[in-house]
């Protein structure tokens, strides 16, 4: 059997009611391959989960962007709590998400460096996110990646090593778990990895999820 796809698109903070129901429909217009080849994932923000649900066909997944690690509190940060998610009715299976499929949830570096300088968020915080996620039946796209300042120093193997192994060690297998690479210094500048840094990259975490756990 060939390698199973996965294609998963973030809409970060952008749209409107209106301008997610376009995107909808192009997207139920668009001729999907079938989940045993490719799973597609796309991942409104948070406020427009419900209605994203409700209008796009199954043929997709949705994901949360982000969630906190405890079910909730006296948080004033704007933290989503898992069991928000769950109270969207979404139901669980093993499949992915919608109606009677799975939930995923976007977590990673890019949230975390962007949101470093206000909330601090490091490595291992992302790990225990991951963790926390798991442990309640999402899967999770887990995204590492470097700052240009990063990169151009040398540091980017290092740099996504240590982001990867922070979540290894809070972990226990990768079976729900998705590693996206996206470099910081490309989001949202118009600017993109070559292919070659991607293969990078992808080879480096394909040695490094080989080594932590087998």
């Amino acid at each position: 059997m060939g390698r199973k796809f996965f294609v998963g698109g973030n809409w970060k903070c952008n749209g409107t009611i209106e301008e997610v129901k376009k995107i909808v429909t192009i997207l139920n217009e668009a001729e999907v391959p079938s989940e045993d080849v490719v799973e597609v994932v796309i991942s409104p923000p948070f406020v427009f989960l419900p209605i994203v649900k409700s209008l796009l066909w199954s043929d997709f997944l949705i994901a949360a962007q982000n969630c906190w690690v405890q079910n909730g509190g006296a948080f004033t940060g704007g933290e989503v709590s898992i069991s928000f998610n769950f109270g969207l009715k979404f139901k669980l299976s093993s499949l992915g998400m919608l109606i009677c499929l799975s939930i995923w949830a976007f977590l990673g570096s890019f949230l975390a460096i962007l949101r470093d300088d206000l909330l601090n968020e490091s490595n291992e915080f992302v790990g225990d996110k991951v963790a926390y996620a798991l442990s309640k039946g999402l899967k999770v796209i887990a995204c590492v990646g470097e700052t240009l300042e990063q990169r151009e120093s040398g540091s980017t193997m290092f740099v996504v090593a240590a982001q990867t192994k922070a979540i290894a060690d809070k972990i226990s297998h990768w079976s729900n778990v998705v590693i996206a690479y996206e470099p910081v210094w490309a989001i949202g500048t118009g600017k993109v990895a070559t292919p070659a840094q991607a293969q990078e990259l992808s080879s480096l975490l394909s040695w490094l999820l080989s080594s932590m756990f087998y």
